[in-house]
């Protein structure tokens, strides 16, 4: 039992979205009704509480209602192996990952070392979506690449896990960077039509500021869990307990008083450029 009154089932590997669309400005626990998925591992699917739909809305601008609409438009995008520009961001994903390496098709058992169960990421991306029952997956890819493009170095480190003190079973990086997207969609609420948190609501703010604030959380997320995965001595069994952890901080930093950018939390320090 988690505590927010959410219980934990443990389950072997479990074998669209909304409707919106518009335009954006430029410029703790995994709850209920989320996985942590790990591919052919154990996954964790947490029960909603009775009573979970009983919480509060959060009235939006019109500029934040904009801004959630085109997040929630990019979070439908279902990932089609046959669309000629995803496939162009998949191998942009290659080129980031392995630099200088050519990649012949779209399908590679070089893909393994990056973390993808396959030689084919389509295909996880398929069973990633079933498993959680909503979004499009697309957007996973997305942040990927945002992270490749704007953090390199911390990138390449977190790939190849270069810091730190590791163990023998350490988490898959592409299936973890998976299971952080739609952490976060689920944490930020961003299925529903309002933010029905004050972390929701928070998010919302900066988004209204910064089109990119999902994907730039995303990047904070990432090298927060692989902090708290050294800190915790983590293995591969213990990702469920280090996302609940990831969460739990993420949650506090952005109700801290001070926040106005996603610049300003205090895990935005540990990415490097």
């Amino acid at each position: 039992m988690d505590d927010r009154g959410g219980s934990f089932v443990a389950v072997r590997r479990i074998s669209h979205g909304l409707d919106r669309g518009s335009a954006c400005h430029s410029t703790s626990d995994v709850g209920a009704g989320s996985a942590a998925w790990l591919g052919k591992g154990l996954s964790c699917v947490c029960a909603p509480s009775k009573g979970a739909d009983a919480r509060p809305s959060f009235d939006l601008t019109p500029l934040q209602e904009g801004c959630l609409l085109k997040l929630q438009s990019r979070i439908d995008v279902v990932y089609d192996s046959s669309n000629p520009d995803h496939q162009d961001a998949l191998r942009a994903l290659w080129n980031a990952a392995f630099p200088g390496e050519e990649l012949k098709g779209l399908v590679s058992e070089k893909w393994k070392e990056m973390g993808w169960q396959g030689k084919d990421p389509s295909s996880d991306f398929s069973e990633f979506v079933e498993l959680f029952d909503r979004g499009g997956g697309f957007i996973s890819l997305e942040n990927l690449l945002f992270f490749a493009r704007n953090f390199p170095i911390c990138f390449q480190d977190l790939l190849h896990k270069q810091e730190g003190d590791r163990v023998m079973w350490e988490y898959p990086f592409a299936v973890a960077g998976v299971n952080i997207t739609f952490m976060l969609i689920q944490m930020l609420d961003l299925e529903a039509v309002k933010p029905r948190s004050l972390v929701g609501a928070t998010f919302l703010k900066i988004l209204s500021e910064n089109e990119s604030a999902f994907d730039l959380l995303y990047c904070i997320t990432f090298k927060l869990l692989d902090h708290r995965w050294l800190q915790m001595r983590a293995s591969y069994m213990d990702f469920n307990a280090v996302m609940k952890s990831t969460r739990r901080q993420l949650e506090r930093e952005l109700l801290l008083d001070d926040i106005i950018r996603l610049e300003d939390l205090p895990s935005y320090s540990l990415l490097a450029r």
